[in-house]
């Protein structure tokens, strides 16, 4: 169980972005937990200009967002196991760290499984479906020996 990660680095600020070989450990995890083999995912990190523009063109909201998930629904006749894209703000990532005085790495790692479940189809948007999603990340993130990102917040 593999995750194929496509990192595009799209940002001039990169001084606590984690590594490649970091973020194919979280998501290697997440298959793993979610009983999936080999997929492939496309992980771009932006500016705030670039997540503004997409998260007022895709969702509606006038502002810059932590991460946003494009998931891919392949043609009938196509076989790749391609899961999606992720867009990950790198600014909104370092002031939600610093704001909620969390481990930078932490919210990483966070933030892609968070990111990757939406791919996969889990949402948050009624009370049931957040608990679910949330448990799920909760046990991954365990796996990785992080605490429970929902403490406290």
């Amino acid at each position: 169980m593999t995750a194929t990660i496509d990192l595009q680095i799209a940002c001039a600020e990169t001084t606590h972005l984690p590594s490649l070989n970091e973020i194919q450990h979280w998501c290697n995890t997440l298959l793993r937990h979610q009983d999936l083999s080999d997929k492939e995912i496309t992980i771009r990190i932006v500016d705030e200009e670039e997540s503004h523009s997409l998260n007022k063109q895709y969702r509606g909201k006038d502002k810059p967002t932590n991460v946003l998930s494009f998931p891919f629904d392949a043609p009938e006749h196509v076989t790749i196991d391609l899961l999606g894209d992720l867009v990950i703000c790198e600014p909104v990532v370092l002031n939600e760290s610093k704001q909620q005085e969390k481990d930078v790495k932490h919210h990483w790692a966070h933030l892609i499984i968070h990111g990757c479940l939406h791919l996969l189809g889990y949402d948050h948007i009624n009370d049931d479906e957040a608990e679910e999603m949330e448990a799920i990340e909760i046990a991954i993130l365990a796996k990785l020996s992080i605490d429970d990102p929902y403490l406290d917040h």
